[in-house]
């Protein structure tokens, strides 16, 4: 599909959705790096584990779309889809929020994994307009939330990262579903 002036915001969000598998391989690998760095965390350190999230973090984009394409998807979309700049956009927005959560590690390593669940919970919110599914504000907002409660729990790292695995993991078996069923049609 090559997207013009004249196709239509559906259109464009269609798109991204079937290029990219809904967005689920990149939601489940992100749960994956949040595991492990869960089991750093426990195993190693928690200091280990926020680099292990951050270098990890890194690699969710190569390998998410790796995964998209043994999937049968393109895992690329059209250059005039509009909605690959935003998307590039939330990840510079992304990169540049990193030294908050870092430096609230700083003060209290606990903090470290609720402040990067509200992170990846307000970008997981503007995938609702990249990919045209309202599942992503539900995600947005359960992440948020469980980075709050967690913080005002003085909640232990490893809690922090094993919730942002559970959570991303669980939405992304959803939106798999959900774009297995689109792509059929």
């Amino acid at each position: 599909m090559t997207i013009s002036h004249s196709t239509s915001i559906a259109d464009a969000q269609r798109e991204m959705r079937l290029a990219y598998y809904g967005g689920a391989p990149g939601m489940l690998t992100s749960a994956t790096v949040w595991l492990t760095a869960g089991i750093v965390c426990l195993l190693v350190s928690p200091e280990r584990a926020v680099w292990t999230l951050f270098i990890g973090g890194m690699l969710i984009h190569p390998i998410s779309v790796l995964f998209t394409k043994l999937l049968g998807r393109s895992g690329k979309h059209s250059p005039g889809n509009p909605f690959g700049t935003l998307a590039l956009a939330t990840t510079f927005w992304m990169i540049l929020s990193l030294p908050l959560a870092y430096a609230a590690s700083r003060l209290h390593i606990e903090w470290f994994f609720p402040a990067m669940l509200f992170v990846i919970g307000g970008r997981y919110m503007t995938f609702s307009t990249i990919f045209g599914a309202r599942i992503y504000w539900v995600c947005g907002v359960a992440l948020a939330v469980a980075g709050c409660a967690l913080a005002r729990a003085y909640a232990t790292p490893e809690i922090g990262a094993f919730a942002g695995a559970a959570i991303e993991a669980i939405f992304a078996f959803v939106i798999f579903a959900s774009a297995r069923r689109e792509g059929a049609a």
